[in-house]
């Protein structure tokens, strides 16, 4: 129920009414500033405050007929308002208000999202700690490397995901400013000194200079949030993808009771969740270029950015939103098996001890050439199943003749491989 309900508030935002409401919100303050400056007389106010409303259809049906939809929105007030209506807009541009109003609507945004962020930092931490000790191979380039633990996996997460809830939230104040500077920005209609006051109304900054609207690049870094949240979601599902392989089968997404995997082969059980994150992560990643273009206007103002807008922002915050929320699902309800963990780690016959063996011969005089050449030797045939690499070293003479069966046992155990994960949890704060 948290999912399809974080969901449904984060739409809201970005529907009509909720934009509409925004509008009107902005529209009043200005109003009411105007009128402590003696702009707006008190009586005028007092009707405007009183009458103002709109109704979502009757602004479409107006901008259906003038192509233009703040003048559709003025037209439906002032309809409501009547003569007192002359007042609202005064010496604004529609921008002052649609470009006011999107700061709000994308702070709104991305409070949720850092909310949604939460809960999976504390998951992860959760994780991170419980499997702190859980020995799991790691691998690089798909290939087992050398031990690490589970724990550690995740508590690289937990240590990204709060960059990225860091980049979300300097993105929302980079994002939450206002103008109410006039059509190419120079207050030629309006005080500076109302754009401020109206702006600590409405719990934003004035922007420190604007053209006819608020520049892009604010919206860029905001966008650019986004993505690289997304990539990380993205990331993490692969590597859910990943370790859920029949071969590997370290962790599994959740499978829920009466859920089937296939038509054909009803013994399947697929990271469908993880796989849904990957793909949508990509609209997201995509909507980024967008931004990036939309930083380019002709001088002061077109509208080439505006159509995008309406797309990306709030396609990008309600899908990252979901997959936030698909993710929490997904890690809250993980299956761990830390048996096929050190199954897989145990199925090399030994080969990630190599590059222990390889410095333990350094260390007894040898070359680094010469102790890597008997190394891979050894670890060729290991491949080839001739043997663990242990029993191998046991057979050959510049090995055994340069290293004791103490030594080897030292060399060859699996804790020599976690000695540090304290430091890494202490590097990151967690213990």
């Amino acid at each position: 129920m948290i999912d399809r309900y974080s969901r449904k508030e984060i739409s809201r935002i970005w529907d009509l009414e909720n934009k509409f409401r925004i509008w009107l919100d902005i529209e009043l303050a200005v109003c009411e500033v105007q009128a402590q400056d003696g702009i707006v007389p008190q009586a005028d106010l007092n009707t405007i405050k009183e009458k103002a409303s709109f109704n979502v259809d009757r602004i479409l049906e107006i901008e259906n007929q003038v192509h233009h939809d703040v003048i559709a929105f003025l037209t439906a007030v002032g309809e409501n308002v009547g003569p007192s209506s002359r007042f609202i807009h005064y010496g604004l541009t529609s921008s002052d208000i649609v470009d006011t109003a999107l700061s709000i609507q994308l702070r709104q945004s991305g409070e949720i999202i850092i909310a949604g962020l939460d809960r999976l930092i504390d998951i992860l931490k959760v994780l991170a700690l419980k499997y702190r000790d859980t020995p799991c191979m790691g691998r690089s380039h798909g290939v087992h490397a050398e031990p690490t633990t589970f724990g550690v996996k995740m508590a690289l997460y937990y240590e990204e995901f709060r960059r990225n809830r860091d980049r979300i939230l300097k993105a929302v104040d980079a994002v939450s400013y206002g103008k109410f500077s006039g059509a190419v920005g120079t207050f030629s209609n309006i005080s500076p000194d109302i754009e401020k006051r109206v702006c600590d109304l409405l719990g934003l900054k004035p922007d420190p200079i604007s053209t006819q609207v608020i520049q892009r690049d604010r919206h860029a870094e905001y966008m650019a949030a986004l993505a690289i949240c997304a990539g990380t979601l993205d990331k993490l599902a692969t590597e859910i993808r990943h370790l859920q392989r029949t071969e590997v089968r370290e962790v599994e997404e959740p499978f829920q009771k009466g859920q089937k995997g296939s038509s054909a082969m009803p013994h399947k059980r697929n990271p469908i969740l993880c796989e849904r994150v990957t793909g949508i992560s990509r609209v997201i990643k995509a909507n980024m270029n967008v931004a990036l273009d939309d930083m380019t206007l002709w001088h002061e103002r077109d509208i080439s950015h505006s159509s995008a807008e309406r797309i990306i922002f709030p396609d990008s915050t309600i899908a990252l939103d979901y997959l936030v929320h698909r993710m929490n699902f997904v890690m809250e309800n993980l299956h761990v098996y830390p048996e096929n963990m050190l199954d897989n780690i145990n199925r090399t016959g030994g080969l990630f001890y190599s590059q222990s063996l390889l410095l333990a011969l350094v260390e007894k005089g040898l070359s680094r050439e010469e102790s890597y050449k008997i190394v891979q030797d050894m670890a060729m045939r290991v491949w080839a199943r001739e043997g663990s690499l242990l029993e191998l070293c046991r057979k050959n003479a510049a090995v055994s003749g340069r290293i004791t069966e103490d030594e080897l046992k030292s060399i060859f155990d699996l804790q020599r491989y976690l000695k540090n994960i304290d430091f890494i949890y202490k590097k990151i704060g967690l213990s």
